[in-house]
């Protein structure tokens, strides 16, 4: 197949650092190319990939000071990804949420967007109405909660490589904290656990500029205890040790998590996981088998002491069952060939009106797919 992913240029394919959208975008791109398909990463220009890369930013956008208006190279992508050269693909495969929505009406092939946000929002309601012919796939099943009338045309989880992190059949002697320092991912519930538990935490997380004020305000001061260690961003070779000699990740989130990377890279290197049930967490987590789901602090602190419980080589048999790259590119050959093979229909499509949420209107678009 001739297979079109359009990543986010905010950051760069793999991601230098953090990035999960990006470093999914990477793997997938790179497991089809090991399969034979002829892909085209559209991806900021220090994107490392086997496919055939087109660009419009030399470097990705978080690292690029030298850009005053950084949508423009989003209005290219898009229109090169989604208009008319988008005939010269079979199928075209957008990471870019409810972004490409608009252009992907123009679209000449079946157009598939992953949603790997957050969906909960009141504003999206009228865009996912506006747009209720659009093909999307969500990254779990509690993603689809708050748009249980979306087009959903699967749900695919997320994959790594199997050789990408060791496992480490060791627990070690300290908790792990890895992602993002923002109010939902929660790290002062980290901090408060590890300091109850009397056990060392350390912190591997970026800070994004609208986090910063939170960072300053409310978790720089927890920083200052013998327990806790903040180690900044790292890359995935010095996450195989970060993760892999952890007793155990701590994921306290307070949000409707959409997937959580973390937890199979975590599962990957054998170590356990303690998490609030949030969101996915219970689809991706097998309570008392690759970790602990909690719904408080207390039940949390009182998981700690079953860690040794959790058997991590099972950890790794439940990854490479059910998280590896190669299950995750099977899944989406899978849906793009049903695409593929879908007639081309007349569907309707709503229009709201300025200022309004509702329905207030129909017309009709040509598309190249009905979802399954």
């Amino acid at each position: 197949m001739k297979i079109a992913q359009i990543s986010p240029l905010w950051e760069s394919v793999p991601p230098k650092l953090y990035g999960g959208t990006e470093r999914i975008v990477s793997y997938l791109t790179e497991e089809l190319v090991r399969q034979g398909h002829e892909v085209t990463l559209f991806a900021s220009g220090d994107s490392k990939t086997k496919a055939k890369l087109q660009s419009f930013c030399p470097h990705a956008l978080r690292l690029h000071t030298g850009l005053v208006n950084r949508d423009a190279p989003l209005v290219l992508q898009l229109e090169r990804a989604l208009g008319a050269a988008s005939a010269e693909f079979d199928v075209v495969h957008s990471h870019l949420d409810f972004l490409g929505f608009p252009m992907s009406r123009r679209a000449h092939v079946p157009v598939v967007t992953t949603m790997h946000g957050r969906l909960d929002l009141p504003e999206l309601g009228p865009i996912f109405q506006e747009y209720a012919e659009m093909p999307v796939v969500s990254i779990s099943n509690a993603q689809r909660t708050p748009l249980p009338g979306a087009n959903w045309a699967d749900t695919v989880y997320h994959g790594i490589p199997a050789d990408l992190y060791r496992p480490h059949d060791r627990p070690g002697s300290y908790l792990a904290f890895l992602g993002r320092i923002s109010p939902e991912k929660c790290p002062d519930q980290a901090i408060e656990l590890a300091k109850r538990v009397g056990m060392p935490l350390r912190i591997a997380a970026k800070v994004d500029p609208a986090d910063q004020d939170y960072f300053k305000q409310k978790i720089e001061r927890l920083l200052n205890h013998p327990l806790i260690e903040y180690v900044g961003e790292i890359n995935d070779a010095e996450k195989d040790d970060f993760l892999g000699h952890a007793a155990a990740l701590v994921c306290p989130y307070d949000w409707p998590e959409p997937f959580g990377l973390v937890l199979i890279e975590a599962m990957a290197c054998g170590t356990p996981v303690l998490a609030y049930r949030r969101g996915s967490i219970p689809e991706v987590i097998d309570h008392e088998v690759t970790g602990f789901v909690c719904d408080n602090l207390d039940e949390m602190v009182a998981a700690v002491p079953r860690i040794a419980s959790i058997d991590r080589r099972r950890c790794r048999q439940v990854f490479e069952s059910r998280f590896t790259v190669e299950r995750m590119v099977h899944n989406y050959v899978a849906l793009y060939e049903r695409m593929i093979a879908q007639p081309v229909r007349t569907k309707p499509h709503a229009h709201v009106r300025a200022g309004e949420h509702g329905l207030v209107g129909a017309g009709t678009t040509l598309t190249k797919t009905d979802a399954a």
